[in-house]
């Protein structure tokens, strides 16, 4: 079985040949540490040459099977015909003129997707923009320029970016947040309904926790004061937590009955990873906005804020924008990221993924103790690793099992609040040989603990 990947197809196997990393990767590694910064750091140090379908293939010549897709980015397969043939066409006419000084069309096209896809018959703008953290800033100005308020609530376990507003409403410390305060002002955090993790049990969870949050809410805050409620419908950076099911629509009814913007946070989540077109889908939630970023693009750098036509033409001419943001190229991308998606229907590829691996990793959990919850949708799921006969979080196992599967070829990555949990986000044209093949090797893994 071959993928197209924009040159020749390449090989949908793993090949593990070298030491993983291998030389050619350890020299650009120490090449890398004399000029870029030590912040920036690397999962996994190999350095890709070649990538496409379900594999990356190194400078080494291995071939590892990929479990991330760039963080949920290459959901569509890296290079992936469309992508590559709507890009390569756009870079021949032209890369930039900046939309906001002379504008074209496939800004346009995107936008008319986004209104088409995203849910909710409603009439919808969009905006685009570059990155998952300029999206979330940018549905905070919207919601504050619509609603005249300020206060802004987020939830435990939430992650929402890098920049100084976004590290104010991400919940994890370290590595987001530390030492680089002081935060925007404004933001209130409450509780999250997680169910493996609720002290009164998953059964009492969706109603308590939408209880304290409002009550928080409404009582430390109050409703009247809050722009915005902003939430990932599926928790990406918090472990791949799947709110209790009721928990999302009670904040969301609440938030309509007190004029309250609410924001669905999909930059992981969205085009297809857990099997529907966004995760929000899945409750019947219609947000009033939702950002998106990731797997929009097919791998280049593009995100947008979509929602109701009124909100967002709520921001005065020029206070929506950036000199990059809605990059032809990446535009380009997007429509054929978007085609691929629709012509080989990838949320049906993302839950035939789910039933594979839940299927095998149920199956682990009944021999492995660590494994406390097998939880996700589609092609987003994950494991939480405890320490034996508790819920207490076990990142310890969690690093080494990384680190067992990545020197057999095989990318996977850690996520988490407290560390302990591997998130498994294959690209959705991933062939189910490699998936099992993934499997095995992850079955094995367990064995070295």
């Amino acid at each position: 079985m071959t993928e197209l990947s924009g040159g020749p197809a390449l090989p949908q196997e793993r090949r593990v040949v070298t030491a993983i990393p291998g030389p050619k990767s350890q020299e650009l590694w120490a090449r890398k540490q004399e000029t870029v910064a030590a912040g920036v750091g690397a999962v996994l140090p190999v350095f890709v040459k070649r990538a496409g379908g379900g594999v990356l293939e190194d400078v080494d010549g291995n071939s590892l099977i990929d479990f991330g897709s760039g963080i949920a980015v290459t959901s569509v397969g890296n290079s992936a015909e469309a992508v590559v043939r709507r890009a390569v066409a756009q870079l021949a006419d032209f890369t930039h003129t900046c939309a906001m000084v002379t504008p074209y069309e496939t800004y346009v096209e995107v936008c008319e997707q986004l209104a088409e896809l995203t849910p909710g018959d409603h009439a919808k703008k969009s905006a685009l923009f570059n990155s998952g953290a300029e999206a979330v800033e940018n549905a905070v100005k919207i919601a504050r320029a619509y609603t005249k308020r300020q206060a802004v609530v987020v939830f435990d376990h939430g992650y929402h970016g890098r920049t100084n507003l976004t590290m104010a409403l991400t919940a994890k410390n370290m590595p987001y947040k530390h030492g680089f305060g002081p935060f925007a002002p404004e933001v209130y955090r409450v509780p999250l309904a997680y169910p493996y993790r609720w002290l009164t049990g998953p059964e009492n969870c969706a109603q308590e926790a939408a209880d304290q949050a409002i009550t928080q809410i409404t009582k430390q805050i109050g409703a009247e004061n809050v722009a915005a409620i902003i939430i990932e419908p599926v928790l990406g950076e918090g472990g791949f937590i799947e709110p209790a099911k009721g928990f999302l629509p009670a904040i969301a009814n609440f938030a309509k009955e007190n004029g309250i913007v609410f924001v669905a946070d999909e930059i992981q989540s969205g085009f297809c990873r857990t099997g529907q077109w966004f995760a929000c889908e899945d409750e019947g939630i219609v947000p009033d906005l939702i950002t998106t970023a990731k797997g929009i693009a097919g791998g280049l750098p593009l995100a947008a804020v979509t929602g109701r036509a009124e909100m967002m033409d709520a921001a005065h001419a020029g206070g929506l924008g950036g000199t990059y943001g809605g990059n032809p190229v990446a535009c380009a991308a997007a429509l054929g990221s978007i085609e691929t998606m629709r012509e080989l229907d990838l949320n049906a590829k993302a839950k035939r993924i789910e039933e594979v691996m839940k299927g095998r990793l149920t199956a682990m959990q009944e021999k492995f103790d660590v494994i406390g919850e097998v939880r996700g949708r589609g092609a987003m799921i994950a494991i939480e690793l405890v320490k034996s006969g508790s819920k207490d979080p076990n990142p310890e196992a969690t690093s080494a099992l990384a680190k067992a599967c990545h020197q057999e070829g095989l990318l996977v990555l850690t996520t988490g609040t407290f560390g302990n949990v591997l998130r498994f986000l294959p690209p959705l044209v991933i062939g189910e040989d490699l998936l099992n093949e993934g499997l095995d090797i992850l079955e094995t893994a367990f064995g070295t603990l």
